[in-house]
This record gives C-alpha cells, structure tokens and sequence, in this order.
C-alpha cells in the first residue's frame, strides 16, 4: 500500500499536474459599474476530440474518513476538470502525471485551505472527490461528447495529513 501524507496545497508543487484557483493570489478588474470583481481566465478548460463542449455541473461530495484509503486513480484523457468549492470545502487531492502507467514514486498528495479550488490537465491521475469536514458543493467545469473520457488505474493508496 503507498502510504502519503497530503501537504498544503501551493500553484508550485501543484503546477506538474493542474491549476490551483485561488481569488486571493488573482488579478481582477471591475465590471458591472464597478460593483463587482471578475477575477479573469483562472483556469484553461481543455476540452479535446471532435463534439467535444464544456460542461458547468454542480457536485455534492460526502465527508471521506480519514486516514483515507483510495483504491484507484482515474483520469480524463479528453479534457481537463475543475472544482471550485462554493462554500469553503477543505478536500484531499492525490494525484501523478499523466501516463499509460503510475509510478508510485510520481504521487503526491495535498489539502485545500477551504478556499483553494484545482484545475486536473486532460491526463492528469487524481483521486475521486475526497472532501473532509462536511458534505461539500462545488461548481466542476469538465468536458462533454464523444469519446471513453474515465479511466481507472488500480491503485491502493493509504492518505493522512501532515
């Protein structure tokens, strides 16, 4: 069993695998005579294959145990996946580059502050939605169409945080 501990969420140790999204640390302008911030392009969504379209889908997750034990990974070859928590969510996040194949020493594994949101690239092995204290909403952008956009990879991993 690969056993990790999840770190703090950082854009640097994420960056292999995705985008963090995090209004904090984002540039914005205003609009709406200026009543409001739009904090702009986050995130690039990736969707690829012919038909492919965006998806805007609401998730409601319920509360893992932790230590956390996964039994795969799964990825989206034909596009990249968003979750943004709405409200305040703290989630585990395991993931390992994009590949046929896992490499065990390749995995890592992180925790959200709550406000923190993850952009997975089209490839990237990441853990099913995984959040912590309470049961949890989140806006997810991915990808439509044609074409097997699910795969699993067998793999027991045992989670704590540090």
């Amino acid at each position: 069993m690969l056993e990790l501990k999840a770190q703090p969420l950082t854009p640097e140790a994420f960056a292999p695998f995705g985008d963090v999204i995090d209004t904090r640390t984002a540039d914005y302008f205003p609009i709406n005579a200026g009543r409001t911030r739009r904090y702009h392009d986050l995130a690039p969504v990736e969707t690829l294959g012919e038909e492919a379209r965006t998806l805007i889908n609401i998730f409601v997750s319920q509360p893992v145990e932790m230590p956390l034990t996964l039994d795969f990974l799964e990825c989206h070859p034909l596009g990249s996946q968003a979750f943004m928590p709405l409200h305040e969510e703290r989630f585990v996040i395991v993931v390992a580059p994009k590949g046929e194949t896992i490499d065990t020493q390749e995995v890592h594994a992180f925790v959200t502050d709550g406000r923190q949101g993850v952009n997975y690239h089209a490839g990237t092995w990441h853990a099913i939605q995984s959040v912590l204290e309470r049961e949890g909403r989140f806006l997810v952008v991915d990808r439509g169409g044609e074409g097997n956009n699910c795969l699993e990879y067998p793999l027991t991993i045992k989670v704590e945080i540090e």
